[in-house]
């Protein structure tokens, strides 16, 4: 398989042709209008001295100017290493440092917040002359990578501390897009729409997934998440497949999802975090066109580990590992543990970094994810939850995402989240915040006692905080972190 991005992308435009891609805001574009203008700007990059193997920092919300810029610096021989606009300036110059980025592109909206974190480097800001300059470049033949040259820099969400560098090659980003085509590609579908990061592992993942298409497809995106623009732009284009976090479904479920024609969407793809069965049969019962599909990944692995078939009945799973990936689950002793039972998932396969970014090399080609799984006998993994999540209460475990999911089933919560707080005679406390949906009333002694009715007496949460707003990360995720700080 061919694995220089820009020569999979330039092989992908003869295959499909060209075509209506990408629809942005009112405007069409078309796939060899969109190759082009990368071909220009590849230029015009290292004719500002961006040479093989440097970081460029990309920070803009969604645009067409996004995935340009990704194209045009693996054209270049350069590595992409985005940025979620949502990121603070001291979160973002610790990137730019780290990086050792030598340039950024940006927009006009967020220049004060480059300008403050990236001191000295050189920056290009689209709808500025900078950026035009670069797309009147002319085009030029794209440069010699090997498999294991660096593609991409990619920052975990530092949840726990500093975030740390994650370097995906060439090889790996074109296994993982291979990889999650191949695992939720269905005939047929060729409208898709999405509103998540591209600055995000998962959202390159599905750039480089487009790469390996065997028919044409066009892409509704949207600059950044909000519902009701989201289901308008599905009935206006009939959408047919979506790729959403948890959080993001969570949201639509407050729309009048019966009263739009959504009959032509029949696949939603979910990852990047748990999804409570609760909003699942919520969803599917209100919008009946829809299978919704899990999947799982971690930015160490390009995004892709898992998928679940999308004529496979559901299991309460994230699916089976993609093509070319082994995935097992360890106990503490590091042995693999009998099938159904508990351990930390670890992973191997073509789509894993080998090491972090200044860090030393994974020990045995083995990525320790961290999180808590299971898998069946068919293969199938449940992801029970992260290792770091765990409440120890009175020496039982307390998996946060049990708790999650019952209080999500009760009618009136919109969102929850479940932390541990330091406890002098049990060690931890089992505490939960909540959101309500709009108009619906809850006490906590309610949802308290909705919650010891449905799990054992050491798992149900003796705290329940109603707030307007449970927090998420910049990619959808709950913050656990501002949770333990409000503790």
């Amino acid at each position: 398989m061919e694995t220089n991005l820009a020569k999979l992308a330039e092989l992908s435009l003869e295959r499909l042709g060209d075509h209506q891609s990408l629809f942005f805001e009112g405007t069409w574009h078309r796939s060899a209008d969109l190759q082009a203008r990368a071909a220009r700007v590849a230029t015009g990059l290292i004719g500002l001295g961006v040479r093989p193997g440097d970081r460029v920092v990309i920070i803009m919300a969604n645009c067409p100017e996004v995935t340009i810029v990704y194209h045009a610096l693996w054209r270049a021989g350069a590595a992409a290493t985005p940025v979620v606009f949502l990121v603070s300036v001291d979160e973002l110059a610790h990137i730019l440092d780290d990086s050792g980025a030598v340039l950024v592109v940006t927009t006009p909206e967020l220049l004060p917040k480059v300008t403050a974190a990236a001191a000295a480097l050189p920056v290009v800001v689209v709808g500025q002359d900078s950026y035009a300059a670069l797309e009147a470049a002319e085009p030029g033949s794209i440069v010699d990578r090997s498999p294991d040259d660096l593609a991409a820099l990619l920052y975990t969400g530092g949840t726990t501390g500093r975030s740390k560098g994650v370097p995906l090659s060439h090889g790996n980003l074109a296994h993982a897009g291979a990889s999650s085509r191949s695992a939720s590609s269905v005939p047929g579908m060729v409208r898709g729409q999405t509103a998540l990061p591209l600055s995000h592992s998962y959202g390159l993942l599905v750039t480089v997934g487009g790469m390996h298409l065997t028919e044409p497809f066009s892409t509704v995106l949207q600059r950044w998440f909000e519902p009701v623009s989201f289901l308008a732009l599905a009935v206006e284009h009939r959408t047919q497949v979506a790729a959403v976090v948890p959080s993001m479904l969570v949201m639509l479920l407050a729309q009048p999802l019966e009263e739009l024609d959504l009959g032509e969407l029949r696949y939603v793809y979910s990852g990047a975090a748990p999804l409570a069965d609760a909003v699942i049969d919520e969803f599917q019962r209100r919008v009946p066109s829809v299978t919704i599909l899990e999947g799982y990944g971690c930015t160490e692995t390009g995004a892709a580990l898992t998928g679940m078939p999308a004529d496979a009945p559901r299991r309460g799973t994230v699916g089976k590992a993609v093509p070319g990936m082994e995935i097992r689950i360890i106990g503490l002793d590091g042995e693999d543990v009998p099938v159904g039972e508990d351990g930390e998932v670890v992973v191997h396969g073509p789509t894993v970094m080998r090491g972090y970014w200044r860090g030393e090399p994974i020990a045995d080609g083995w990525f320790h994810t961290g999180d808590v799984g299971r898998l069946d006998k068919d293969g199938y993994l449940t992801i029970v939850d992260r290792i770091k999540d765990v409440i120890i209460r009175g020496g039982y475990n307390v998996y946060p995402r049990d708790v999650e999911d019952v209080l999500l089933a009760h009618p009136a919560v919109s969102m929850a989240a479940v932390i541990g707080a330091p406890d002098a005679r049990l060690g931890e406390e089992v505490v939960a915040f909540v959101s309500l949906v709009d108009g619906s009333v809850a006490s906590e002694e309610e949802l308290i006692a909705f919650a010891k009715e449905r799990l054992s007496a050491h798992k149900y949460p003796r705290q329940v905080r109603i707030v307007e707003a449970v927090p998420l990360t910049s990619v959808g995720k709950l913050d656990r972190k501002r949770l333990r700080a409000a503790l």
